[in-house]
């Protein structure tokens, strides 16, 4: 698997072509949603890059002797924790789970490699894999950072 540089354009478009391709093929309303959403655009790249990434996504999965369509089982949960740590920047990894999510529902269906690879994205990412502030000597039912205790109606 090819890899980019940390948070570049190149490494958030993999993880958005990832979900692109997990149900098995790109239909007309995914590549609607890619040009009316202009996913390239935002991602920094041109349509013409983003394709690139998609077909190289499936260069890569072919080569490797995977399907085309590679679902979360076809992707062993290395594989997906390296690509899904070329992403670790807070603001561009809102921006691909947002736009994964608009690639996902494009068709008005989530089939399951869509669910299970969004499912590890928001789990990897999501709010509950960052550390919470804590503050030492907080009193018991207080939030953290907050001065009144939190209520118990």
């Amino acid at each position: 698997m090819r890899s980019y540089p940390r948070n570049s354009p190149q490494a958030a478009a993999r993880i958005v072509a990832l979900v692109l391709i997990s149900d098995g093929h790109v239909c007309s309303s995914e590549e609607r949603a890619l040009d009316k959403l202009d996913i390239a655009g935002q991602l920094g790249l041109v349509p013409e890059q983003f394709a690139q990434i998609v077909q190289a996504l499936c260069e890569d999965h072919s080569i490797a002797h995977a399907s085309l369509a590679p679902t979360l089982d076809q992707i062993d949960a290395a594989m997906l924790a390296t690509l899904l740590g070329e992403v670790d920047s807070p603001p561009l990894r809102r921006k691909v789970m947002r736009l994964c999510m608009s690639v996902a529902i494009a068709d008005e269906h989530l089939a399951d490699g869509e669910i299970a690879l969004l499912a590890a994205i928001f789990s990897a990412w999501g709010p509950a894999s960052a550390p919470v502030p804590v503050r030492l000597g907080a009193a018991p039912g207080r939030l953290p950072g907050h001065e009144r205790a939190a209520s118990t109606t």
